[in-house]
């Protein structure tokens, strides 16, 4: 199917309790919510039941991609799933993101999105060619692994087939079950267990079509630009030791794997060869997530054993970060003399080596045994053991969900608010905040070539993020405005869908202040879409789709101002350390270079921010809700009176 305004124009919707499947129009939404992460928050607000579980059987699961999906040289193809997460209890709205192939195939099949409510009786898969979908019955991939299961349809289909599946441990509805589709890309949230409750193994996608911009003279020129902004930017040594904390392993059996339509300036996503011939993904947090345990196991760095500790972990579906929490924690507990190998029938004593990991993802997937207990997240498997366990639950989880090392408000202030106001962690907010960091950790050491100065810190933080105070850490001042700039342009670049690792394009070497241009994505959805928007409009779309959002979190359950809170430790505990920034080294004011380490964050300041973040958002500053005014003001008037009774008499 052609497109010709970035839209295939159908959402696909799959009832798999009767087998039914239909369409609706994409345009009934895109005018107002864009795709990605909009559509699917409206599409979520008219038909999740609030009070719902996550494992019910109308609660839907959205599978969406945005308008640039399917167009090449953008770095755009991230696509996202939606729906209620079962990690919190009864389960809340979240998203994950993903990169790879699959997105594409979907819009190039002449579809934006797919729907999916209901449970099977028995376990199929969706397989969707073009116009053509329909279910087919999965019993046979029973009990198969995630990256299992895309091979054999793959064999069966047609190597061309682009699959997202959930492993074993989505079919036994494990909390942190993880999804895998093309090129390794993986899903958290725990929506590998809500396929798993619904019945479904996999979505198989083959997409013949093409996608094609409403101004593509225009594109061309924007996609000339991106890439000569960014083919010096995504730097090799500090940017992927952000991450990785060392650096790679280098030789055969490394190799650049890149998303569909990437940019070939991206990530440091690449795919690894172990000396058994097995291949996959190795990148990020994922391909390191079991070295300190293996290198004090084995007394060295082994990258086959870190690989196919990731492996298991994604052939299983299970999320490596969720993995990482509840071994630290059998680990605090096995120190403290609760819980032994005994007792639980896992080799603790014997963590690092690769016997324990596998026994742990088996044991987990399977529900078998301990495993079972640490099936629920371990919050709940600590209420379960009792004995203190609890009590060793610390700085690793934050929103019932495993905190990553990047997002640290003690070092940037301003991700204080992003953490206390956003469902899950930020992480993507959070690299707004931090991404001038590497080159300026390379400006403070001399290193040749280095060209971010605090000066250019603040050009970045002035154009980007509010105002010149957003880059002095310092100070609480101008933070407030930088998180929300930040929430709405995020909110419209995880709509269109733009891949966080690139966008927004904040430092440029070639510019003369070394700043990009803010105005630049609303530039490329104008060009896309035929919709011309101005960046002052580009960001008030991105407030209204933020706003939805926070509607459907106060709708479940989220009380405002006092449920925008943060962890204890973050006001009591000193920072120690940052990634590789072991200094924990910012700029001051006058972007003097200074230290953040050994601080807290002060409550007063946090309180302070607050009432400047709510005045700018035009909330309520006592209680943090949203108004009715405002609610209209944005052009979300409709979903105030019959369906949000908190605030059906809020002015």
């Amino acid at each position: 199917m052609k497109s010709n305004s970035g839209y295939a124009g159908r959402i696909m919707r799959v009832d798999l309790s009767s087998g039914n499947i239909g369409s609706m129009s994409t345009m009934d939404y895109a005018e107002k919510f864009v795709g990605g992460k909009g559509i699917a928050a409206k599409i979520y607000w008219d038909e999740a039941t609030p009070g719902s579980s996550a494992f019910d059987a109308e609660s839907p699961l959205i599978f969406i991609t945005g308008p640039l999906a399917g167009i090449s040289g953008l770095t755009g193809s991230m696509w996202k799933v939606c729906g209620k997460s079962p990690i919190n209890g009864p389960g809340q709205f979240c998203q994950c993101n993903l990169g790879g192939s699959w997105g594409s195939s979907l819009k190039l099949a002449g579809w934006d999105g797919i729907v999916i409510q209901g449970k099977s009786d028995k376990l199929v898969y969706l397989f969707v060619e073009d116009d053509t979908a329909y279910l087919r019955d999965a019993s046979d991939l029973g009990g198969k692994g995630a990256i299992d299961t895309r091979e054999i349809l793959k064999q069966k289909h047609g190597d061309s087939l682009r699959v997202a599946a959930c492993g074993p441990a989505g079919e036994k509805k494990v909390v942190f079950a993880s999804l895998v589709a093309d090129g390794d890309c993986t899903g958290s949230a725990g929506f590998g267990a809500v396929m798993g409750s619904k019945g479904l193994k996999a979505i198989a996608v083959r997409g013949r079509g093409k996608v094609t911009p409403a101004d593509p003279d225009e594109l061309q020129r924007l996609i000339k630009y991106v890439h000569c902004a960014t083919k010096d930017e995504l730097l090799e040594s500090t940017q992927s030791q952000m991450y990785l904390g060392v650096p790679g392993p280098k030789g055969a059996g490394m190799s650049k794997k890149v998303c569909w339509g990437c940019s070939g300036y991206g990530c440091a996503r690449a795919e690894y060869q172990a000396t058994d011939g097995a291949k996959g993904k190795f990148m990020c947090g994922s391909a390191i997530f079991y070295k300190a345990l293996s290198n004090r196991y084995y007394g060295r760095i082994n990258w086959d054993i870190l690989f196919h500790a990731n492996r298991l972990c994604d052939n299983y579906g299970l999320d490596n970060k969720a993995i990482s929490a509840v071994m630290r924690w059998l680990g605090d507990c096995a120190e403290a003399g609760i819980l032994t190998d005994q007792n639980t029938g896992i080799p603790i004593s014997r963590m690092g080596s690769i016997e324990f990991i596998q026994t742990l993802v088996e044991k987990v997937s399977s529900r078998e045994g301990f495993g079972d207990v640490l099936a629920q997240g371990i919050v709940k498997a600590a209420e379960i053991v009792g004995g203190g366990s609890g009590e060793l639950i610390t700085d690793y989880i934050v929103k019932g969900m495993e905190r990553p090392g990047s997002v640290e408000p003690r070092l940037f202030n301003s991700m204080a608010l992003l953490l206390a106001t956003e469902p899950r962690t930020p992480r993507r907010q959070g690299r707004e905040i931090r991404a001038a960091l590497p080159g300026w950790l390379d400006w403070i050491n001399h290193k040749e070539g280095s060209y971010v100065s605090s000066a250019v810190w603040r050009a970045i933080a002035a154009k980007f993020l509010g105002s010149e105070q957003a880059a002095d850490f310092s100070t609480c001042e101008g933070k407030a405005l930088c998180a929300k700039i930040i929430q709405d342009r995020e909110a419209m670049i995880q709509s269109m869908i733009f891949c966080g690792w690139m966008w927004p394009i904040m430092v440029v070497k070639g510019s003369d202040d070394h700043a990009g241009d803010p105005a630049l994505e609303s530039r490329v959805f104008s060009a896309v879409t035929g919709r011309k928007v101005s960046e002052e409009e580009f960001y008030g779309v991105g407030e209204r789709i933020f706003n939805l959002e926070r509607a459907i979190w106060i709708r479940e359950g989220h009380k405002g101002r006092e449920s925008d809170s943060l962890p204890d430790f973050y006001f009591t505990n000193p920072l120690e350390t940052y990634v590789v920034n072991r200094e924990c080294l910012v700029p001051g004011k006058n972007g003097e270079v200074t230290t953040r380490k050994g601080t807290v964050l002060d409550r007063k300041e946090f309180e302070k921010m607050k009432d400047e973040y709510y005045q700018l958002r035009g909330w309520d500053v006592a209680s943090g809700l949203q108004t009715n005014a405002k609610l209209r003001e944005l052009g979300l008037g409709e979903i105030i009176e019959d369906r949000w009774p908190v605030l059906s008499k809020r002015t």
